[in-house]
């Protein structure tokens, strides 16, 4: 891409973020898409995190899908974001020209469900897209198990996205309604587990909402799978993708 159609078109800050891509199709790749689609500088890092250009090689119709992220990017509200197009068939699922984030969300959440009861140390299925309501507004609970021999439930959220803040802040809330609305009286307080999976780096964090951080170090960690094995399991379900 020549530089002064580069500095004309893209502004610094779009430029920011194309700079680590260090592969020059894989940048020019972008540069080529957020020109052509003029995209913000938050499209064009949610496609990057979103791993568009992959996602476009491994496409059957890579036009299709060029055409339907150029039309999402231009019209971009909170339900386009979260049905970013995924194409893959690492995780069995019917080929198709186009699938989307959610299918991707699916497929993962059937296997973090299958992982978490093999491991054979207590994990009872109770639910999954499990409804709560907090104030006046329904939330969504990935993953919910009641665990037989901490005698608390968990709850496990996935983010097929990068690790953000407020990602752990919702956790929270769900596990602090869970304390207050669905804990009985010889339960033990409930714990989160948050998944982000973004290319590069895989986050794996515990929501405690309250709990007494001893506590649950000592009480909980003996028994819930280490942040390495469920990092060690995020990175081998992407590298099937990848």
């Amino acid at each position: 891409m020549p530089p002064d159609k580069l500095i004309s078109r893209l502004s610094f800050t779009h430029l920011i973020q194309l700079f680590p891509i260090k592969d020059p199709l894989h940048r020019t790749f972008y540069e080529i898409e957020c020109i052509k689609g003029t995209w913000s500088v938050s499209e064009l890092k949610r496609q990057i995190g979103s791993l568009y250009f992959e996602r476009s090689g491994m496409s059957k119709n890579p036009e299709k899908l060029s055409k339907l992220t150029l039309d999402k990017a231009d019209k971009a509200t909170i339900n386009d974001i979260m049905k970013s197009p995924f194409t893959f068939e690492f995780l069995g699922l019917k080929a198709k020209e186009v699938v989307e984030e959610n299918d991707l969300e699916q497929a993962l959440i059937d296997h973090i469900q299958d992982f978490l009861l093999e491991l054979g140390n207590g994990f009872c299925f109770e639910a999954r897209q499990k409804r709560i309501l907090i104030d006046d507004e329904y939330y969504f609970v990935d993953l919910v198990f009641y665990h037989r021999v901490l005698k608390c439930h968990v709850l496990v959220d996935l983010k097929v996205e990068k690790f953000n803040h407020a990602h752990l802040s919702q956790l929270n809330s769900y596990v602090a309604y869970y304390r207050a609305e669905e804990k009985l009286p010889d339960d033990n307080d409930p714990v989160g587990i948050l998944l982000c999976t973004e290319k590069g780096k895989k986050l794996v964090e515990y929501a405690l909402s309250g709990m007494d951080e001893k506590l649950f170090v000592s009480k909980y960690l003996l028994q819930l799978p280490s942040k390495k094995q469920l990092t060690d399991f995020i990175q081998n379900e992407l590298n099937r993708l990848l």
